[in-house]
């Protein structure tokens, strides 16, 4: 399905594409230039998680978070090239968003990039954990913070996507403030065909000067 938009100087615009234009320029602003925040670790994930300055003092399952179904989005900003997002998404009962973690290319990029929206609270230091199925851990760096999220962020190299296209769970690990690492696993049955298809919708933004 494919929506499309005009933008308009002194036009009051659609809620709802304001809404994910923002959130665009917030990805393309992450992919265009991400210093991390917490550690200076390369941008690339890795295989070989680094060590912890701290051990952990337990481990408990996020137990309360129940995720949605995996959905594509893309956008296409003023002529440049479109920019698509595979994300699923975690709440809580309220509603509120927990976890989401995004897969977001941009047209004719060889490299797609993972990005993990995760609750503010977390000991930044430490590298989100990400293990597919069985496979050896991915480490994901925390590259900067809103007021009520915190993003880690990395290149999901073909390999990466390889694995997910092809699991059936994916399970992320955090540690809080508190030294506690939290775990939680998500589905990955619809990945693949959400992934390779035709995006739900699709965002035109045209801007007359």
């Amino acid at each position: 399905m494919s929506g499309s938009r005009r933008i308009e100087p002194r036009r009051r615009r659609n809620s709802v594409i304001c809404t994910f234009a923002a959130l665009l320029l917030v990805v393309i602003a992450n992919l265009a230039s991400v210093q991390p925040a917490a550690s200076q670790q390369s941008p690339t994930a890795t295989t070989k998680p680094a060590p912890p300055e701290i051990a952990p003092r337990g481990q408990r399952d996020i137990k309360e978070v129940t995720y949605g179904d995996w959905k594509k989005l893309c956008f296409t900003p003023g002529g440049a090239k479109t920019l698509c997002r595979t994300s699923i998404t975690g709440t809580f009962a309220t509603g509120q968003v927990a976890i989401r973690l995004d897969i977001v290319e941009r047209a004719g990029d060889a490299t797609a990039r993972l990005q993990i929206f995760s609750p503010v609270g977390m000991y930044l230091q430490k590298p989100v954990k990400l293990t597919i199925g069985q496979g050896q851990p991915y480490s994901v760096p925390y590259t900067w913070c809103l007021t009520n999220a915190c993003i880690a962020g990395a290149a999901a190299d073909p390999q990466m996507i390889k694995e997910m296209t092809n699991g059936q769970s994916l399970r992320l690990e955090f540690v809080d403030s508190s030294l506690l690492t939290l775990t939680t696993s998500l589905p990955l049955g619809q990945f693949a065909a959400v992934y390779k298809g035709s995006p739900a919708q699709t965002f035109e933004q045209d801007i007359d000067e």
